[in-house]
């Protein structure tokens, strides 16, 4: 360790619009009457999802393992079928294996629900906290649909192409040969996005990418009008991803079959298969109430409102320095 390494990696003028920052977020959200919760960072249950790595903690005296939450997600939900009304959480979330320029494995995100919001009419929403926190009140809003956004930047129509054709664009951005062939279709179409169509997208405005395909669901109704798509979206600004949205899915038994699913392939790729987080099944069970929720990343919102080219600029001490 350097001699240095126990100073912050962020300037106090950033720290300071930092704190900025989060008093606006608190403020948008106050003048909206949306109710500022809390909920545990450590959880009982990891997310199946095979992208996030959740990280383990072994408390003194308990044999099982607990784990640091990837999202508050499943804990606001539960709130949310209880009665709690719109909702948002400023939050440290935790994801192992992600660490370079935009990743710390320790970050802070902004997630709220607002109940009867159709997808379209929380997307409006983010853009106008996203605008407010860039300070870019005039910053245009574009919406464009997850087929429309490949065939513009990678060439292919993403429903009907042929797995050869997403093989061969893959490998065109450095996927192995081998590894093309043995991978399935949404993997590939998370690298060619990722790669190629992401960061085309968000030079000259705020781009919500909506109605990603059904299989990349998650926790998201389908499309009553194409059961092909799910009301998802991810906004998009110069290039770089911020939030990730969802029409939510209301129902315990769909939820519980697409978490199969999640298990299934993590068997496949051979990670660890946990088991599932019933206070959340539960709760649907119960009932969650028709909402929309979304998840944003506050530290690259500040990466960009500020100019900085690396996440460790926008926080006070990244993971090498914790």
């Amino acid at each position: 360790m350097s001699e240095a390494g126990w100073r912050p990696t962020a300037s106090w003028d950033v720290l300071r619009r930092r704190a900025d920052a989060l008093a606006a977020t608190r403020e948008f959200f106050r003048a909206r009457a949306v109710l500022e919760v809390e909920t545990p960072a450590l959880v009982n249950s990891p997310v199946s999802d095979v992208n996030l790595v959740s990280v383990t903690v072994q408390l003194p005296g308990l044999e099982r393992l607990l784990y640091l939450h990837t999202s508050p997600e499943y804990a606001m939900k539960r709130l949310l079928a209880a009665g709690s009304g719109d909702i948002y959480q400023v939050c440290r979330v935790y994801r192992g294996a992600e660490r370079g320029r935009q990743h710390n494995p320790e970050f802070t995100m902004v997630e709220w629900y607002r109940l009867g919001f159709s997808l379209e009419r929380l997307m409006d929403e983010v853009g106008e906290l996203a605008r407010t926190l860039l300070a870019a009140p005039d910053l245009p809003l574009e919406f464009m649909s997850y087929a429309e956004a490949v065939r513009r930047h990678a060439g292919f129509d993403p429903f009907d192409a042929p797995l050869t054709e997403l093989q061969r664009v893959s490998q065109s951005l450095g996927f192995g040969a081998s590894r093309a062939a043995s991978a399935g279709r949404d993997e590939l179409l998370d690298l060619i996005v990722g790669s190629q169509v992401g960061p085309a997208l968000g030079h000259a405005a705020l781009t919500f990418l909506h109605r990603y395909p059904a299989s990349q669901a998650a926790l998201a109704r389908l499309d009553p009008a194409d059961p092909r798509m799910a009301l998802r979206f991810e906004l998009y600004h110069r290039g770089i991803e911020l939030a990730n949205g969802y029409h939510e899915l209301s129902s315990g038994a769909e939820q519980r079959q697409r978490f199969a699913t999640d298990q299934s392939h993590r068997a496949a790729r051979e990670l660890t298969v946990d088991s599932l987080d019933q206070h959340l099944l539960a709760a649907l069970d119960a009932g969650l109430p028709d909402c929309s929720g979304v998840a944003l990343g506050f530290d690259r919102v500040l990466m960009l409102a500020t100019g900085a080219s690396r996440i460790d600029d926008v926080i006070a001490f990244p993971v090498e320095r914790a």
